[in-house]
């Protein structure tokens, strides 16, 4: 079989790929931007820095660039950029990186994984040497954008750079149906299109953990609702706000744990059932899933929503849309929402409100599921 370079910018998925890889024996390379081994200078100087880096992947061969990689994000944040400029700024920076490194002592067949909008340059030099190209399409693509409300719309150069990453691609995995209908619809081949579920595997230990809830939830216990992830209208917080209003004076309490990305009116940050944590870092996100009593993710759209496994990792029971990966049962570990709205929503929370029995039967067939293990990623890897 032939070996995989894995070309990643950032930590996504936990390195999932380039794990499942080295697990099936595949995996040649992976070039990444940072990898902060524990320990180090760069380590104890910046702990957000912490989840750069997998100890599933010792021994295998890594290649970052750590000291120009942060010494662009430090000029990016001297110079102030944001937005679409810094995010198209720092995929060309990884793009040359990537190619320079893919140009140095690698021969023979290979194929070459990259992530969807950071690719381009990449899969058209590997197409040049006539290595195979795997993109990882990390959300539904422009469809996403028509069911969303932004003040900052998408640039066209950053969707005319994935049109053209799509046709150099040999294969595109997506990470659920509903990413796959979308591509579909911008006529993106069928026949490309892979649907492989994103992997999952807990840091720690987790089979253990027992769940308890109170035979009825009170002003001084009340329902405990985790959101977890940017705070943004993608993910569906216009109409979990909305939620919020409709069950005030009710014994719900809202936890929302992520950057805020949206202006939220001042009645709601200041509402006595929302508790607003700002951005966490991931060592401390284990203990929200722990304390909450249900996790919602009412995204409008997404190519999976990792943080659904994340949550049933914990025994959580989740509140999800149909607009992302297939991870609930409904009825059996959660509730999928039948629409995206405050009403639904807050229908769903007062059921569990009034029958705290619903959550508990819940959680104990909540986890996370085989078809979601780093092994069965490794398996449909090496089928393609």
């Amino acid at each position: 079989m032939q070996s995989w370079i894995c070309c990643q910018l950032g930590a996504r998925e936990h390195y999932a790929v380039p794990r499942a890889l080295k697990l099936d024996g595949l995996l040649d390379e992976l070039i990444t931007d940072l990898w902060i081994r524990p320990g180090t200078l760069l380590h104890m100087w910046q702990k957000r820095l912490t989840g750069r880096y997998h100890p599933d992947l010792t021994g295998a061969r890594v290649v970052a660039p750590n000291i120009p990689a942060l010494t662009f994000e430090l000029k990016a944040s001297l110079a102030r950029e944001n937005g679409w400029t810094l995010i198209n700024r720092r995929n060309e920076w990884f793009q040359k990186h990537a190619v320079a490194q893919l140009a140095r002592n690698h021969n023979g067949p290979r194929t070459v994984f990259a992530y969807s909008y950071a690719a381009k340059e990449i899969f058209e030099f590997a197409r040049e040497r006539g290595w195979r190209t795997v993109l990882g399409q990390i959300d539904p693509g422009p469809a996403e954008d028509l069911r969303l409300t932004s003040s900052k719309p998408v640039p066209k150069a950053y969707r005319d750079n994935w049109r053209h990453e799509c046709s150099l691609a040999d294969q595109i995995l997506v990470n659920s149906n509903w990413s796959r209908d979308a591509l579909i619809a911008e006529g993106v081949a069928a026949e490309k299109i892979r649907v492989i579920p994103v992997a999952y595997e807990a840091a720690n230990d987790t089979s253990t953990f027992q769940r308890h809830y109170p035979r009825a939830f009170s002003a001084e216990r009340p329902l405990r609702v985790l959101f977890l992830g940017q705070v943004s209208l993608r993910k569906g917080v216009a109409q979990l706000l909305e939620a919020v209003q409709l069950l005030s004076g009710e014994h719900v309490e809202f936890w929302f744990v992520g950057p805020v990305q949206i202006d939220v009116p001042q009645e709601l940050k200041l509402h006595p059932q929302v508790r607003w944590f700002g951005a966490a870092p991931r060592v401390s996100v284990e203990s929200y899933y722990r304390d909450a009593d249900v996790f919602i993710f009412p995204t409008l759209s997404d190519g999976f929503g990792l943080t659904q496994l994340e949550a049933q990792a914990w025994k959580l029971p989740v509140i999800a849309s149909r607009y992302c990966g297939e991870v609930v049962r409904d009825g059996f570990n959660g509730v999928v929402l039948e629409e995206v709205s405050g009403r639904a929503i807050a229908d769903v929370l007062l059921n569990f409100l009034r029958a705290p029995e619903r959550l508990s039967a819940m959680s104990i067939r909540s986890g996370v599921d085989e078809r979601f293990s780093l092994g069965m990623l490794a398996r449909r890897l090496r089928d393609i």
